[in-house]
């Protein structure tokens, strides 16, 4: 807090949270630590950015009083973040007894012989504040940290495992499934190549059975048969 002669003001800047295009207020206290009463006025170099309430009042003996200033909304940003304003806080003897009523420019004129005290105040603009950060899940109290994809979409190892489980089990079956129709269709390429060529066999045993005597062999009824069976088998497996 600065000692002044006559007042102690804290704090000795005025911060404001900077936003575009928004209202933002910040206090002053006046402390009077002494047995007079002790009328103050507050002054600012751009009084049409700034309102002070109260800008002038009195303050009693061994009390404080609470200053309220507001910056009016901006709608463009200071280079630098850099605030070139000023604000002088006089304060003056006043009569015991006196209030706000009693104020009057004279006061505060040094021409008129007066002891006036005066304290500057700089006004500096900080970073406004950080919302909260939302809480992730599994973020509780007790429950073990897991590794996340991302920041924003807040994906933990356990739910990106969880997803991974239950797309593998279809794509297994569908794998075992493309498996058994590719063996199934070679089994029967294979059968209908062993059918032609036994069918090939079957003509030139036939014709030659029929040169010989007339009839067909007990050789080709033989063939016929395991045929068949052959073709029996593929229409149960297809």
């Amino acid at each position: 807090m600065s000692s002044g002669e006559f007042l102690s003001v804290e704090p000795q800047e005025l911060r404001f949270p900077f936003e575009l295009k928004k209202q933002i207020s910040c206090s002053l206290q006046l402390l009077n630590k002494s047995d007079n009463h002790v009328a103050f006025k507050v002054k600012t170099t751009n009084p049409k950015k700034y309102c002070v309430r109260p800008n002038t009042g009195v303050v009693s003996p061994r009390s404080t009083c609470d200053v309220t200033v507001t910056m009016q909304a901006q709608s463009e940003a200071p280079p630098d973040a850099q605030c070139k304003d000023k604000f002088l806080l006089q304060s003056v003897i006043a009569s015991a007894g006196a209030t706000g009523k009693d104020i009057n420019p004279d006061m505060f004129n040094k021409e008129s012989g007066n002891l006036i005290d005066e304290c500057k105040l700089r006004v500096v603009y900080a970073p406004p504040p950080r919302p909260p950060s939302p809480v992730r899940e599994g973020s509780e109290e007790g429950s073990s940290p897991r590794a996340s994809s991302s920041d924003n979409g807040n994906f933990n190892a356990s739910e990106i495992s969880g997803g991974s489980k239950a797309s593998v089990e279809p794509q297994d079956r569908s794998s075992e499934a493309r498996a058994l129709i590719s063996k199934l269709m070679e089994e029967k390429s294979l059968a209908v190549q062993q059918s032609n060529k036994l069918r090939q066999e079957l003509e030139l045993l036939r014709r030659e059975g029929t040169k010989s005597n007339g009839g067909i062999p007990f050789l080709c009824v033989a063939i016929v048969g395991l045929l068949g069976i052959l073709f029996g088998y593929l229409l149960r497996k297809t």
